[in-house]
């Protein structure tokens, strides 16, 4: 059965991606997790001192995947992208946010400051991570680096390398849509160009196994505005 989608038709047009725009799909939480993450986010600013730039709470969002390389597309990126998200047959899961972490510097030089998924909420993410760039690589995109993921939820970005890693009580929400965001580099805005239901098979985890330790210099796999 065919899913049913939502898309602003007047932000597809053009077979290239706008110049300083970044589209990426995502999970975004429900009203009162967001309001929760706001909430326990203000608390560890105020009791560890947290510098940075605040991501405003209608922009929280957990990043399943970025839009991949064009490879022998043919069509626009915008119109793959979509047509890659009308593939996804996957049932919707429980996200639940457990611990707070400040990460190692992502691509744009940002020291983000996260919540992050627990592990039966990331290996369900990353099934559905997997599903959606195996989708982009059938329309013409190619993802890279599909194994390298750390669900998370940005609160603070900035130049901060204060070490955080703290469990916390659970922040949780019913993922039951994805959705396709366009970002706007040196902005803090996003625009949701796209929702689509997670109906189709119950998903079994994928194996998610957690360091016994963060390891803050890793590199995770972070969208540049994320």
């Amino acid at each position: 059965m065919a899913l049913e989608s939502r898309t602003s038709s007047s932000s597809l047009h053009g077979h290239k991606p706008a110049v300083g725009t970044h589209f990426f799909f995502a999970l975004k939480p429900d009203d009162k997790a967001t309001a929760e993450i706001a909430r326990i986010g203000e608390r560890f600013r105020k009791t560890h001192r947290l510098i940075g730039s605040p991501v405003d709470p209608d922009a929280f969002h957990l990043t399943l995947v970025d839009v991949g390389r064009p490879e022998r597309l043919r069509q626009s990126v915008e119109s793959a992208l979509v047509a890659a998200a009308e593939a996804i047959h996957i049932n919707g899961f429980e996200i639940s946010l457990d611990s707070a972490v400040r990460l190692s510097a992502s691509k744009d030089g940002n020291f983000p400051f996260v919540f992050c998924a627990d592990n039966t909420s990331s290996g369900l993410a990353m099934k559905l991570r997997v599903a959606l760039a195996e989708a982009q690589r059938n329309v013409g995109l190619q993802v890279l680096g599909v194994s390298n993921y750390l669900p998370h939820v940005t609160l603070l970005r900035g130049n901060a390398i204060d070490a955080v890693e703290e469990s916390m009580p659970p922040i949780r929400w019913n993922a039951d849509e994805f959705v396709l965001i366009r970002s706007f580099f040196g902005q803090s805005r996003h625009e949701i160009i796209g929702r689509w239901p997670l109906i189709g098979d119950p998903p079994e985890p994928m194996e998610f196994d957690w360091p016994v330790e963060f390891d803050l210099s890793a590199e995770f796999d972070l969208p540049a505005d994320d």
